[in-house]
């Protein structure tokens, strides 16, 4: 058998479509952009894929695929990943797209196309933009394979389903399987070119985004289904399960979880398959997130809390500002907070990049007089005036150029680009070391439990509300009524018109 030639890529982005601010092609670039012999050199053993993010995601796991199975050239066309934000503009998703298309004509014949994507993108005149993006390939590729893998929190659709061959999701909130399934992924797409698999799929939508309690993988309420999806999985016919749990702050009109099984020439197996994990995943839907205090108690907790401040911090999750999810990291409302709780040793992040403008030919050491946030969304982030003194000035890769303001007990990095506070490294990197503190402010809604396990004793939620808020999706328009929104009694009938196999009502 010839040597088979599989491209690789990735488009990711996941969009929070209350933010009011768009994703620009130089969001892709400020975060993570390589192509060709960068790439493949980065996915490497030995390399590092995403770097200052993941030493090893999903196209590193594709080509450990290919190193194991053998008979395959990986042929690397670009990884594009930018920081969730708000919907991609026409000029940015277009340049992306057309630049997939270019680079598989560049890259001559190929069997198959690997590609990563969010599964939760929106953009500007675009009604299914990542649907669109395969489809644009295929009209180099035609009816070759295309295997994509997806984060868990991605919507399906019957236009996604209808244009990509195989989809495997993330198994595992907080995400720490990235390379697993890239590389599970990419062995059922080559074990299909050489035919040794028959894929099979079948997939079944949810009029649900929000349930399951926190929705994390090893806790009680969802480790159920996962743990099924494992066993399920020992069946060799089964190649594959998903469970989508959904960004509910994406405006797809038919939101909602969804379930994705892929068997090995088992269509049977997959519809019963498909059917029995979304009757799972329906009963935990009454099992609602916990409610998130204000500043005031959240700030209470914190002083409470004297022992994991004594031989740590406390991080406070800012979850109605989570960059992590699409919002813009302009928030005041628990800087405010901070700035008032002066026995509180503390540290958090905003995002304005006028304040850097004008501060950026302050040498370190002067007395600053700023006025913070009101900019990008000021209906929901009015200003605030603050002084202080400059301690440091730095440019950073990530963030774009970012200061740091000494305000007394709070110390405040003030960045130009989103302040994706998730890891220690954030301040440390501007000399801040997160354990002499009381608190620390993240703006990521889970992973940053994993990455400051060395650091903090506890980990307290604050609701400041913004667009990262749970019911700040009410915000949107949906075609069906959703659960918890709205009174919904059945999944199945809301299902069959999603997947096409009934009419929609007439309006």
């Amino acid at each position: 058998m010839a040597r088979l030639r599989i491209a690789y890529a990735r488009i990711a982005q996941e969009t929070n479509a209350l933010s009011p601010v768009r994703t620009e092609l130089a969001d892709f670039e400020r975060t993570h952009l390589f192509a060709g012999a960068e790439l493949h050199a980065n996915c490497q053993k030995g390399g590092y894929e995403a770097p200052g993010f993941l030493k090893n995601a999903e196209l590193s796991g594709f080509i450990r695929a290919v190193e194991a199975e053998g008979g395959v050239e990986a042929v690397p066309l670009f990884s594009a990943w930018a920081v969730p934000n708000g919907p991609l503009s026409a000029e940015c998703f277009a340049t992306l797209r057309d630049r997939l298309v270019a680079e598989l004509e560049a890259a001559g014949p190929v069997d198959a196309l690997f590609l990563v994507l969010h599964g939760a993108m929106n953009a500007d005149g675009q009604a299914e933009p990542e649907a669109a993006l395969v489809a644009a390939a295929r009209t180099v590729l035609g009816d070759k394979p295309v295997a994509v893998t997806m984060d868990l929190h991605a919507n399906l659709s019957r236009e996604k389903v209808a244009a990509m061959d195989l989809i495997c999701a993330y198994r595992t909130n907080p995400h720490r399987d990235h390379a697993k399934v890239g590389e599970r992924c990419g062995r059922i797409l080559i074990r299909q070119l050489k035919g040794q698999v028959r894929p099979t799929r079948a997939w079944r939508s949810l009029p649900l985004i929000l349930g399951g309690g926190t929705t994390v993988d090893f806790l009680p309420t969802m480790r159920p289904l996962f743990r099924r999806m494992k066993q399920l999985e020992k069946d060799p016919r089964v190649l594959y399960c998903s469970l989508f749990m959904v960004h509910l702050w994406n405006d797809s009109p038919e939101i909602g979880w969804s379930t994705h099984v892929i068997t090995d020439d088992a269509p049977e197996l997959a519809e019963q398959l498909a059917e029995e994990l979304a009757d799972l995943a329906w009963g935990v839907r009454d099992v609602m997130p916990p409610e998130f205090p204000g500043p005031a108690e959240a700030l209470a907790k914190v002083r409470r809390a004297r022992l994991a401040r004594a031989i740590g911090t406390v991080t406070l999750c800012d979850a109605s500002d989570v960059v992590g999810t699409g919002a813009a990291g302009e928030s005041p409302h628990l800087v405010k907070a901070l700035l008032e709780a002066t026995d509180l040793v503390s540290y958090a992040p905003i995002r304005d990049a006028g304040v850097i403008d004008q501060i950026w030919g302050t040498p370190e050491g002067e007395r600053v007089q700023v006025t913070l946030a009101g900019k990008l969304d000021p209906a929901r982030n009015p200003p605030l005036p603050v002084e202080g003194t400059l301690l440091r000035k730095l440019p950073t890769e990530p963030f774009g150029r970012v200061a740091v303001l000494d305000l007394g007990a709070l110390k405040l990095v003030v960045t130009e680009g989103q302040p994706l506070a998730m890891k220690p490294a954030f301040y440390k990197d501007v000399g801040l070391d997160p354990m002499k503190a009381d608190a620390v402010v993240v703006k990521s809604l889970f992973p940053f439990l994993l990455y400051f396990l060395p650091y903090h004793r506890r980990a307290v939620y604050v609701r400041t509300q913004g667009v990262s808020d749970f019911d700040a999706a009410r915000e949107l328009s949906f075609l069906d009524p959703v659960h918890p929104f709205d009174p919904v009694t059945a999944w199945r009938p809301i299902d069959r018109m999603r997947r096409g196999l009934v009419p929609r009502p007439a309006a």
